[in-house]
């Protein structure tokens, strides 16, 4: 595996208020990922655990904005109308948010006053299968990884 490197340029921020995590070519769907990610961003870290723990209760939907065709309307989105409850996608950015948290406790930083400054997706690796048929054939069964990034900032040092 390559260097990957995060999207947004951190060079000129004070180190010392933010913190960040990332994991790696997740198995899981990458518009799922891309619609948690983006319901996500802003919310303080206690606020974003709620809410993710939620979903995977399937008592919340996630607004899905851009990968919405054929998406059944759900109750209490608000100003919109499309939503799921993506409970895979929603336990690894929550895990990964958790991830993020236990750093910024470890560089001094308090837990609990951290918001999603920037949390991002991006393609992983394309693991390459095969599933047999009938008569000496075979179709491909691909699988998508997915690379979610999250940095973590202080809620003084705020914008």
């Amino acid at each position: 595996m390559g260097r990957v490197r995060y999207t947004l340029d951190t060079e000129f921020v004070d180190e010392d208020t933010i913190a960040r995590a990332m994991a790696y070519e997740l198995h899981i769907s990458p518009k799922h990922a891309y619609e948690i990610c983006r319901a996500v961003k802003g919310m303080s870290v206690e606020e974003a655990e709620r809410y993710l723990e939620a979903v995977i209760e399937g008592r919340l939907a996630v607004p899905f904005r851009r990968h919405k065709k054929k998406v059944a309307h759900r109750r209490g989105l608000g100003k919109w109308y499309a939503g799921r409850y993506p409970v895979k996608a929603s336990e690894a950015i929550l895990k990964l948010l958790r991830d993020a948290r236990a750093n910024a406790e470890y560089k001094g930083l308090d837990g609990d006053t951290m918001r999603i400054w920037h949390i991002a997706t991006k393609k992983g690796r394309r693991i390459e299968g095969i599933m047999p048929r009938a008569f000496g054939r075979a179709t491909p069964k691909n699988t998508d990884t997915v690379t979610i990034e999250v940095i973590l900032k202080e809620e003084g040092s705020w914008k």
